[in-house]
Formats: C-alpha cells, structure tokens, sequence
C-alpha cells in the first residue's frame, strides 16, 4: 500500500516561487500526495491562485488568514497540520522548495514512527556551505533554474549516506507531531521554532534522520528575510540583492531572546544540525547595581532576576512596559525587588554579582554558564571572577519542555 505524505507549506507574498514548486511536485512526485496550502493575507494573487488550483486538484487543501495582520508559519505549519492534512504522515516543506524525483521514496524508505526523517537541500551559493547540504548552482530564480542540469547531476550523485540532522523539509507520523504539541507559538510569527521543535524531538527520544538518496532544490530565504529575491552580477557571482529586512530581523531577535528565555542558551547543534541540548537549570540572578541596560541583557537568561530598591524603582517598570509586548513569560513576576530578604535559598541555583563589574569577556560565563554547571558544577558554594554562586541543587528541567502546551509561560 502507498504511503501517502501531506505536504505542508504556508506562504506569503511567495507566489512565483509556490507555482514552482507545486509544479515539481506535480511533475516529479505524482499525485497521490496531498498538498496543504496556508495563505498568509497576501497581497501578490496567492489566495486567487490557491483557489484555481484546488478546483482542479482534488488533493489540495487550501486555508487563508484574512489578516488583518500575517500569522506566519510558526501557526500556519500547525494549522494545517491539525485541521487540513488528512494522511497519516505530514511534511514541513518551504513555498521555495523544488521536489526532486524520487525524494518522496526516500524520505519513507527511512520514516518509521518515532522518528523525523529530512531530505537533502541542494542550494545555490548564497550561504556558507556545510556538511549537510550540497552546494551548487542550477539557478537563483525560477525563470532561470536548470532543471535538466539538476536532473542530470541526480542522476550521478545519489548515495545510501545518512545521518542525524535534521533540517526542512522534514516528514514525520502527524501523531508524533501532535504528541509534543507541535509548534511553539512562543516564536510567532517565525524564526527559532524549528530549533524548538527540534530540541523537543532529541528530547523525546525521536531519531532523526536525513537521507541523502532524496533531495530537494532550494532557492532560500524567500519570505521575510530576504524579500528582493537574488541576484547574479557580470562575473556569475550570485548573492541576495538586499540586506536582511527589518521585519526578518526584529522579529529573530524576539525569538532569540525567547529561545533563551526557554531553554537557558542560545541554539547549539553539530555540523550536520542535530541539536545539542544542555540541561536546563533553575538559576537566579541576584544583581547589584542594574540598570535598564543591563536589565535588557540579563533577563533571558535566568529563571528570576532580583534586583535592590534603587533600580526596581528606576528600570524595571519602564522595561516591562517595553518588553513585555514580545514574550509570553510574564515578566512581572519574573523582575523581583530582593531587599533584606535571603534568596539564597529560594532556587536550585542562585547567582550574585554587582552590574557595574560586568563586561563583555565576564558575561561569557552567564552564557555558557549550563554547559560549566553540567561540566563540573558541585552542591555549594563557589566564586568565580566576579560571581558568587550558591548552588542548592543541579536538577535540571529540559524534560518538562518537551510537550507545547497552551500559555505555558503565563
């Protein structure tokens, strides 16, 4: 019996790149899989041409965001999950992937349940190269691609490698994904969920996989980031016609810093991407002399941060007002005033320092602070440059983040 795959892929303003794929899909796949389309309230003709298509293809599921805002593919991937797919097994796959013959076969020759299974992008040099993808050039747009020249170098290139990383597009058994909850919505609209979903597969113990029998083109970063598309100059060079937009990079900083918020550190994994999870502790901050500065580098990374009389009073409601818009974790009850009470005790790990003694080199050690306290970290007392650390317990929590649940951080 065929083993049907729904592929899931939002788009926004993405039409030109969407045909293409579909089309490879289509032409390259067959039919017998299911395509579930997200428009995100484009304004470039998708919603109109989502619609022409599902009229003549009847494996196509179609969904809209009438906006009056994008909700971005951190909901949309869920929402067609959920709602739209109908086969057992889902795909994430981006609006400018083009499908290679045979990638489907070799994406389910490896998929069983409790396990994720990626294909292998092919991409043209816009980005630093690296193990797990295949760098070549058969085009920056799709009036240009070469599709025979790709096909061609297919048909040389396939080989029974695989390893452990994992990377979109991605298929995995829909009753897998649902049993963690799926996507953060913690990251919405976009950027840094796939790492989070990516660290709470390695957690629940799914085996990850990427075969490099199946392979996907990849023209890259064709939403938010990098809107102006690609260019090729005189010499064949190519590289992005413009700089990463605004929109892309606000809002990556707002994950980044709620990916710390989450899990204790930035992203970690190894050169073919399958996440690196260090443990996650409960670790307060006690500190001294803060202002809303230092306040803005030092919440995301601690469970509780107490700070003296002085500057509850003059930083931390103005930060609050500001902050609080780009996280769920409330905090209010995050941001506390210590006074003459003892904290010490108060959490598995508490921190002291005085902020006016902070600097580039020492603050290394609040970042990698999980990866020493796994290393070496003992119960006690301890001093190191300008920290005093009280450490109670080296429990750790990186468990309980593995099922999403709704207002989790409320």
């Amino acid at each position: 019996m065929d083993r049907i795959i729904s592929f899931i892929q939002p788009s926004r303003n993405n039409l030109t790149y969407l045909k293409w794929s579909y089309n490879s899909i289509r032409k390259n796949l067959g039919y017998r899989h299911e395509i579930c389309w997200a428009d995100d309230f484009s304004d470039d003709g998708t919603w109109e041409w989502m619609q022409k298509i599902a009229k003549k293809d009847p494996n196509v599921k179609i969904h809209r965001n009438e906006g009056p805002t994008r909700l971005g593919h951190t909901i949309l991937y869920d929402t067609l999950v959920n709602e739209y797919a109908t086969s057992d097994i889902v795909m994430i796959y981006h609006a400018d992937m083009y499908a290679c013959p045979g990638m489907d076969e070799a994406v389910l020759g490896r998929l069983t349940e409790g396990s994720v299974v990626s294909a292998t992008r092919i991409e043209p040099p816009l980005h630093p190269d690296g193990p797990e993808k295949v760098l070549l050039d058969f085009g920056i747009e799709p009036e240009e691609f070469d599709e025979q020249g790709l096909l061609s170098w297919l048909g040389e290139e396939r080989t029974e490698k695989y390893t452990r990383g994992i990377f979109a597009p991605w298929a995995i058994h829909k009753k897998d994904f649902q049993k963690i909850g799926g996507h953060d919505p913690l990251y919405a609209p976009q950027s840094k969920e796939d790492s989070d979903i990516f660290n709470r597969f390695q957690l629940a113990g799914y085996r990850t996989i990427q075969t490099f029998q199946g392979f996907v083109y990849h023209m890259t970063c064709r939403g938010s980031r990098f809107k102006d598309g690609a260019m090729r100059n005189p010499a064949g060079q190519v590289f992005m016609k413009g700089r990463e937009s605004s929109e892309w990079l606000a809002q990556n900083l707002k994950s980044t810093r709620n990916f710390i918020r989450k899990w204790g550190h930035m992203v970690q994994h190894d050169a073919y991407l399958k996440p690196i999870v260090p443990p996650k502790y409960d670790i307060a901050f006690k500190a001294l002399n803060c202002n809303k500065q230092m306040l803005y580098e030092l919440e995301p990374w601690c469970s509780k941060i107490y700070l003296d009389y002085g500057s509850i009073g003059k930083y931390s409601a103005e930060y609050q007002r500001e902050e609080q818009p780009n996280t769920q974790f409330d905090l209010d009850e995050k941001i506390k005033m210590y006074g003459n009470a003892d904290v010490t005790k108060s959490h598995d790990i508490l921190v002291e320092f005085d902020c006016g003694e902070l600097n580039n080199n020492n603050f290394q050690i609040i970042v990698n602070l999980a990866k020493m306290l796994q290393d070496s970290g003992e119960v006690g007392e301890m001093e190191l440059d300008i920290f005093k650390f009280y450490i109670n317990s080296l429990q750790t929590y990186e468990d309980k983040l593995i099922v999403c649940k709704s207002n989790l951080y409320l």
